[in-house]
């Protein structure tokens, strides 16, 4: 179609040098063709030269559906009053009305025929005022006018185009076409130029006489979609060489699966801790066991726990692989010493609330609560390597998982920064001095400690920075000192200490992005255009 119209185009710029088409949309219908498929074939021979366009505006009236019936019919007033003519001098109750002209001719003929003053009412009933054949249907006469005259604005006065307009019967539409002439590269006959230098032309020759397209060549390519990081992991990039120029090395954590035993026996965390309870952890069900573990450092382990070492008495309960364990208020009754009555005192409700039985199945794999499970595979390594141990930093930036409920600050599976120094007589003060250097190069100055509880760090700090979007202090992060209870096991020398902190990574992020819901920056109600735009991270410190 559009080929047929080219050459209809071409054909009737033919006729003369001065052969011009006014008005493509009049033309293409004393042609009998469409006028999309015209204007195609205009702005298609424009590009190659063969014509020459200049766009066209034309405004006309058109008739509403409302303003055809009453070009067909009358008005809805001449109608109105028709029937009440006809009624007589009983005239008609509006219900009667309505049945013989329609609720619609009712409701806008009556009112005109009132405001007109050619009806009135009579008790309960609508009289005529006027006779049918001393009025005229003037509205009827505007539209005819209208329409027999195209349209155009000009057609008619300004105060009748104003009365239909009110009455929405006509509409103001603005019609674009073209007016077409000869172009610099005109031609009776279209010949399409080629695009690309084929074999067969350079065979025949016909190369030379063939016309090409222009080429473009400072023209740039169509932009070619890719990934993008998220923002979780710009961050975490930022991190991990910020963690590296602090002398600290990565450890392997690609391993989600952990067991029981690493995750929390390595840790001197009790077999009844409520941590590992089903509302707390994600337990694999296949394969529901790990393979192995190294079995002298399980008994070590085991003794730790059941009698102690290192200057502790352990927990004194039976370490099982698998089986039943006492409540935990009686456990915690066979190891009362201060620390536990201070812990009694502060939290009641914590010892009395899981005194149940629960199934303990230390080789049992689970989705690992924190990367801690990986920090103490390292140190048992450091402790067993060829040569003896030798002072190490560490850290790692991983995905755990905890059975929790999931709200704006809280999901089941997040990201966790943790670090730790393994060297000679370390103290709480290298605890400290580490963790404002690493707080310092991400941007967070002001910092407080405040003693916490954790079961395999003593002492314990919780990390609170000042927040200076919200104008308060907030919890950010956890630390603390590996217990000799955990290490002696490992086998690491009688006077090396570990330093530990940690800290998820969503929540550095949301501050950095402004973000204040955790779910709109991980999971699947995540913008993807957020994550096309957002910015690099950068944190600036001269630390």
């Amino acid at each position: 179609m559009t080929e047929a119209c080219e050459v209809e185009i071409l054909s009737f710029l033919g006729t003369s040098p001065e052969a011009s088409i006014d008005d493509t949309y009049t033309w293409s219908e004393s042609k009998n063709l469409d006028h999309n498929k015209v204007v195609g074939a205009v702005k298609s021979l424009e590009v190659d030269g063969y014509v020459s366009q200049t766009q066209v505006s034309t405004s006309f009236y058109t008739l509403s559906a409302e303003a055809e019936d009453i070009v067909e019919n009358g008005s809805q007033e001449i109608r109105v009053l028709g029937a009440l003519c006809e009624a007589g001098e009983g005239g008609l109750s509006m219900p009667d009305l309505q049945a013989k002209v329609g609720k619609l001719v009712c409701k806008v003929g009556m009112g005109n025929c009132m405001k007109n003053k050619w009806a009135k009412k009579n008790g309960a009933a609508l009289v005529a005022a006027v006779k049918a054949e001393d009025v005229q249907d003037d509205v009827r006469s505007m539209l005819l006018t209208l329409k027999g005259k195209g349209g155009t604005e000009d057609c008619m006065s300004g105060k009748d185009l104003t009365a239909l307009k009110r009455r929405k019967l006509i509409s103001l539409v603005t019609r674009k076409s073209y007016s077409v002439s000869r172009g610099a590269s005109y031609a009776p006959t279209r010949v399409k130029k080629a695009a690309d230098l084929t074999k067969e032309m350079l065979d025949s020759g016909s190369w030379e006489t063939v016309p090409f397209k222009n080429y473009n060549f400072l023209t740039l390519g169509e932009k070619v979609g890719g990934g993008y990081l998220h923002p979780l992991l710009k961050v975490r990039a930022e991190f991990r060489k910020i963690l590296m120029q602090m002398g600290f090395s990565e450890m392997p954590t690609d391993k989600w699966v952990e067991s029981s035993f690493w995750n929390f026996d390595s840790l001197f965390q009790p077999q009844s801790h409520p941590a590992r309870d089903a509302h707390d952890t994600f337990f694999i069900k296949e394969p529901a066991e790990t393979v192995s573990v190294p079995e002298d450092y399980y008994e070590r382990v085991k003794t730790m726990h059941e009698s102690g070492g290192a200057g502790s008495i352990g927990y004194r309960y039976d370490f099982k692989r698998e089986g039943q364990l006492k409540g935990c208020f009686e456990i915690f009754l066979l190891c009362l010493d201060e620390n536990f009555v201070l812990f009694f005192l502060l939290f009641p409700r914590v010892i009395f609330k899981n005194t149940h039985t629960t199934t303990i199945e230390a080789f049992k794999n689970l989705l690992r609560t924190h990367t801690t499970a990986v920090s103490s595979q390292m140190l048992y390594k450091l402790a067993n390597q060829e040569g003896g141990f030798t002072p190490q930093r560490y850290f790692s930036i991983d995905r755990v998982f905890r059975n929790e409920t999931m709200d704006a600050t809280h999901l089941c599976e997040f990201h966790q920064v943790e670090g730790l120094v393994a060297d000679y007589n370390l103290s709480l003060g290298d605890l400290i001095g580490t963790i404002e250097t690493f707080f310092k190069k991400i941007g967070i100055t002001q910092l407080r400690f405040k003693p916490a509880f954790n079961p395999y760090t003593e002492p314990s700090m919780e990390i609170f920075g000042y927040h200076p979007d919200l104008k308060k202090w907030t919890e950010i992060g956890n630390s603390g000192m590996f217990r000799p209870e955990m290490l002696a096991p490992m086998g690491l020398p009688e006077n090396v200490r570990v330093i530990a902190w940690g800290l998820s990574l969503e929540r550095p992020t949301m501050i950095k992005y402004r973000i204040n819901n955790i779910r709109a920056l991980f999971g699947h109600k995540v913008d993807m255009a957020r994550t096309r735009t957002a910015p690099v991270c950068r944190f600036d410190s001269a630390v």
